[in-house]
Parts: C-alpha cells; structure tokens; sequence
C-alpha cells in the first residue's frame, strides 16, 4: 500500500473513531438525564358562578381532616361525601382544641357561598361553619369525636350572588 492510501485510511479511521465516540458521549447523557418532572395538577380550580346559579355536589371538591381519635373518620367521611357525588380532595388530620365536643367544622373564609352551604347540609345541624383559612383543596370540613356520619342534605343550592366554586380539574 502507497503512503496516500495509508494516510487516507488513517485520516478515515480517525473521523469515524471520533464520530464514534462523540455519539457515545451524547447516547449517555441522553440516557443518564433525569426524567422531566411531572406537572403537579391542581386537584380543583376556580370556576366562576353567577348569581341565581344551582351548584350539586359534582361541582364542589371536598377536602376531610380527622381532629377525632377515631382512625380513619377522614377517609371515612369523605368517601361517604363521594358517595353523595362531591369530588373527592385530601384527608388528613388536624389538631383542634375542642375535638372531644367537636361534631363537624368547615373551614373556609367564604361562610356564605353556594358550596360551603350544600356541604354543611350533608354534616348534620350541628355543623358550625369556621371563617379560618386551609391549605386543602375545595371545602375544607373537620370531623370530632361526636361525628355520626354524613346524612342526605340537599341536593343543589343557588348562589345568591357572583362568586367562584373549586370544582374538580377536568381530565385531559
């Protein structure tokens, strides 16, 4: 072999180990980068109501917080809060003064729209609505050691006036 073919040969395997090992390098950071990060859905979002408007239990996310030493009243009042078709938020505990005497509490800063009203409903007559704030999503409702249970209450309630309602996120 002449000396053209011998520097064209190793002209060409330079270019193709180099091609080689540039396309390793970009294969394992392309396979070791991290997974993007999922987006974070909101479990309800604002919709507006206007006034003279009927908001039903579809429409309105609760959220359950458990100030009782019973284990599992959250989950047990909001499962039976879906059952009557309220979409389902978050449970948890809580930490109240009066939970021994505590039937039912909702927390919100809006006493007197349309979906804290028809969740009150289903909580019996004893239900004191709270104006304090909740991280939770939805209507926030704390149950205490003289919970009974959830009960049929009504079935939609009209907004007296304009405001918004947290309703369950659509699915995409």
């Amino acid at each position: 072999m002449n000396v053209a073919a011998r520097t064209r040969s190793a002209a060409t395997a330079a270019v193709l180990v180099t091609l080689f090992l540039g396309g390793t390098a970009w294969a394992w950071s392309a396979v070791t980068e991290p997974f993007p990060k999922a987006e974070e859905t909101p479990v309800c979002i604002d919709r507006p109501v206007a006034a003279g408007d009927r908001v039903r239990p579809p429409d309105v996310v609760v959220s359950v917080l458990n100030a009782s030493t019973r284990n599992g009243l959250a989950g047990q009042t909001l499962n039976q809060l879906g059952g009557f078709g309220f979409a389902r938020g978050e449970s948890g505990n809580a930490t109240v003064a009066s939970a021994k005497t505590l039937t039912a509490q909702i927390w919100t800063t809006t006493p007197d729209n349309p979906d804290v009203r028809l969740v009150a409903s289903h909580l019996g007559k004893r239900v004191r609505i709270v104006e304090q704030a909740s991280d939770l999503p939805g209507v926030t409702v704390v149950v205490g050691e003289k919970f009974d249970g959830v009960t049929r209450g009504r079935k939609q309630v009209r907004a007296t006036v304009a405001t918004s309602v947290c309703g369950p996120t659509p699915n995409p």
